[in-house]
């Protein structure tokens, strides 16, 4: 079992304990995803603790679409639960990088794909350079400000 759900499920006993019912809930709905993840597919599989922070992050950023369609729509106790839901998720997640931090990962991925091609790649390469940066900040930030980083870099 991967060190991720092994957290998760501790997690779980001691909110139960402690009967903090949004905390018990919001890890119940994780490890139910989690769950759905390792059964999806041909075969059953056990998941990594990468496939277990993707998963976390792809929750947590449903829970922040999630507040902001109640806030437009003036339910604001129901975006308040999505918005302590995300603070919960986002404990078990690895902190963002900065902007600044993303752009050094950019740059590095940049600089690894115009060592493999023998020149700086273009646009059209903008793919190769994207599984570069993609494997230097996994987990770390959302693919949209990767790909934004990378745009602006290129």
């Amino acid at each position: 079992m991967s060190e991720m759900k092994t957290r998760l499920r501790a997690d779980l006993t001691t909110s139960m304990k402690a009967k903090d019912k949004l905390r018990t809930a919001t890890i119940r709905m994780l490890l139910a995803a989690i769950q759905t993840e390792e059964v999806s597919g041909k075969e059953a599989h056990e998941v990594t603790d990468d496939q277990v922070l993707k998963i976390l992050a792809k929750e947590s950023k449903k829970r922040g679409e999630s507040a902001e369609i109640y806030t437009e729509n003036g339910r604001g106790e129901l975006a308040a639960t999505e918005r302590a839901e995300a603070q919960i998720i986002d404990e078990y997640l690895p902190t963002p990088l900065t902007d600044a931090e993303l752009a050094d990962a950019a740059d590095t991925a940049i600089a690894q794909v115009a060592e493999e091609l023998g020149e700086r790649p273009g646009m059209k390469q903008m793919g190769l350079v994207m599984k570069a940066a993609s494997a230097l900040t996994a987990g770390k930030a959302d693919g949209a400000r990767v790909s934004k980083a990378v745009r602006d870099r290129l």
